[in-house]
């Protein structure tokens, strides 16, 4: 006798919307995207791959197939980064103004920041960026993922893609967090536990009853860190707080996603977050984590406050209360403030944050990605120590090789700046 078959994981199920036919975890599936976005570092050599698409290389370029579900997006690049990289910036402009395809210009802010605030993300859909922290549209109940450059070409030339399905890894949640901890020492505390590519090639699905309190921004920490380790796609489900944060961002009624309760799951990870306590990621790995607590009282240089995993107005609350806990910044560091998008910066001004910072001695940078990736803001020098809200600490990975850089969450980053050195930020706001 047959046995039926199981339900679907969150992921089989928003890629068999995309592919127009059910998928399972394994298949190859050609699927209609439903939103893609390029960075000024990824849609240029996507164009080249788009001219050798065309039967005549010489002819000019043709418009996308679909142009209403682009955008491109001047985050990587600014005034500081060198003509070649400006002449690249113009070259995606140009196309864009050509084809009427939207375009996020210059200190608007981090593509991932704005698909997410501008509505372009919808729950059940399948949003893809060519940067490989696209992965954050899961935060919204889409299948989000980054692409090639080569991919973008497919998308400009007949908006699909084809994914392999990944097989789900079920995080179940539960508890609260302790004072002082945040959803980035948690992404951490996956990073230390799954390893760099623990989970390569597949989908981290969210779930539990401690989702009910993890806000929009924390489920954006979550999603975009699913990549750190090997992952496709982080994806929530669709909730209340999913539905509050998109009233009035997106128009008409969304048509979420779920998993079934029957779904089948490659494992299953329990998470209890009173148990996770605030975590740094040494030199040169993300998932070369240790509990803050137990890291050596390493002298800290640099303090950056910004980026897509840690740039937005709660962020920068949590780090501003610790500094003036601790009486302001140690001398000899230097505090940067990267907001992620212009709508953050606004509301830093309204709140009073950005003039609280600014008397902290911080340098307020303009909203993108400034010295995340090296490219278009400041860069270390060598030897420097850097503690970073951001994502990745490779070697090289803020334009130095000689520099080096932790990762750790904004009130961590903060309690660094007030000692000086790596400290848990609890000892500092107590």
């Amino acid at each position: 006798m047959a046995h039926p078959s199981p339900g679907r994981t969150l992921a089989e199920h928003l890629l068999s919307r995309a592919a127009g036919r059910p998928v399972r975890a394994g298949e190859l599936a050609v699927c209609t995207v439903d939103a893609a976005m390029g960075t000024d570092g990824s849609i240029p050599m996507a164009l080249d791959y788009f001219r050798q698409m065309q039967p005549h290389a010489d002819a000019p370029l043709p418009p996308p197939a679909e142009p209403a579900r682009l955008v491109f997006a001047m985050d990587h690049y600014g005034a500081a980064s060198g003509p070649r990289a400006l002449a690249l910036q113009q070259i995606a402009r140009d196309y864009a103004q050509r084809h009427s395809i939207a375009v996020f210009e210059v200190g608007e802010g981090i593509g991932h920041q704005l698909m997410l605030e501008r509505g372009r993300v919808r729950p059940g859909t399948l949003v893809v960026g060519a940067d490989s922290h696209a992965v954050s549209y899961g935060a919204l109940n889409a299948f989000g993922t980054g692409i090639g450059s080569s991919d973008l070409a497919g998308v400009l030339q007949c908006n699909q893609v084809w994914l392999q399905v990944p097989a789900s890894v079920r995080v179940v949640l539960r508890g609260a967090f302790a004072a002082g901890v945040s959803a980035k020492d948690l992404a951490l505390h996956l990073a230390r536990r799954l390893g760099a590519g623990g989970a390569n090639g597949q989908a981290l699905e969210f779930a539990g009853p401690a989702l009910a309190a993890l806000d929009i921004d924390d489920r954006i920490v979550l999603a975009n860190m699913s990549v750190e380790m090997g992952a496709k796609a982080g994806l929530f489900p669709f909730d209340d707080v999913t539905a509050a944060y998109l009233a009035g961002r997106i128009d008409g009624a969304a048509v979420p996603a779920d998993a079934d309760p029957d779904a089948a799951y490659a494992r299953t990870i329990e998470v209890d977050l009173a148990a996770v306590v605030p975590q740094v990621a040494l030199p040169h790995r993300v998932d070369q984590v240790v509990d803050l607590a137990a890291a050596p009282a390493t002298p800290v240089d640099m303090v950056y406050l910004g980026t897509c995993t840690g740039g937005r107005t709660k962020d920068y609350r949590e780090a501003l209360a610790v500094l003036q806990a601790g009486g302001g910044v140690a001398p000899g560091v230097r505090l940067l403030v990267t907001p992620a998008s212009e709508a953050v910066r606004v509301d830093m001004v309204a709140e009073g944050l950005m003039d609280a910072f600014a008397r902290l001695g911080a340098e307020i940078q303009p909203p993108g990605c400034g010295s995340c990736c090296g490219t278009c803001g400041p860069v270390p020098t060598d030897g420097e120590r850097v503690v970073s809200t951001a994502n990745r600490n490779f070697r090289g990975r803020m334009g130095n090789r000689e520099a080096q850089i932790y990762l750790a969450s904004p009130r961590a980053c903060a309690a660094a700046a007030v000692a000086g050195r790596l400290v848990d930020p609890r000892a500092v706001a107590a």
